[in-house]
């Protein structure tokens, strides 16, 4: 299983964070090992001071597919869900500015929390998907899924023309503006159309 996460994928998240917006997605991969047990708590590693949360909606591949035409992609998958995607925005920002890849600061154990799942048939329109995070019972992220700058089948058709996409590989398909600092003893609840698919607790 990989973990294929798209960077600026939202506006407003480009312009808080004074990114470019790009010509063509931000790809990136989390290891496996990223993957925060469930029922775990997120511990801030020792190597940064300024962990963020970034919620995403999240895709789960469930079949082999490459070069796969956007008109297709829905075919292959059948569950959304809900996750974040921890950055150690400190290690980032110094990575960046040497021209360098980012995977320590996204690629650490326990940088991938990845909630329950929920049919594609939930929902009216996976284009039109609300979800939110909250940190202590106060939101600091809300997004819907038509403020991509590419759809989720959009996304599918272009990672597999680098990627082969197996069963079980999970999409993280970017975040939206509020992106923040984690402190010890927070409380995170990520929810799509109100419902609740994930809570943790910050160490």
């Amino acid at each position: 299983m990989k973990i294929i996460c798209i960077g600026r994928n939202y506006t407003a998240h480009i312009e808080e964070l004074k990114n470019e917006r790009p010509e063509n997605p931000v790809v990136f991969i989390k290891p496996d090992s990223a993957v925060l047990p469930k029922e775990q708590d997120f511990y801030i590693p020792e190597f940064s001071n300024d962990v963020h949360y970034e919620v995403e909606v999240l895709v789960k591949i469930k079949k082999v597919g490459k070069h796969i035409q956007e008109k297709f992609a829905h075919k292959y998958y059948d569950e959304i869900g809900l996750g974040i995607d921890f950055t150690a925005r400190d290690l980032q920002s110094k990575l960046k500015e040497k021209g360098l890849p980012w995977e320590k600061a996204k690629g650490f154990d326990g940088a991938a929390v990845i909630g329950n799942w929920l049919p594609v048939n939930t929902f009216k329109d996976i284009n039109a998907i609300n979800f939110e995070l909250q940190k202590n019972n106060e939101i600091v992220q809300k997004g819907n899924t038509s403020l991509m700058l590419w759809k989720i089948d959009e996304l599918i058709a272009y990672v597999s023309q680098y990627f082969m996409l197996k069963k079980g590989d999970i999409i993280f398909t970017g975040t939206p503006a509020g992106v923040g600092k984690v402190e010890p003893n927070d409380y995170l609840t990520g929810a799509i159309e109100g419902k609740e698919l994930f809570s943790l607790k910050i160490k």
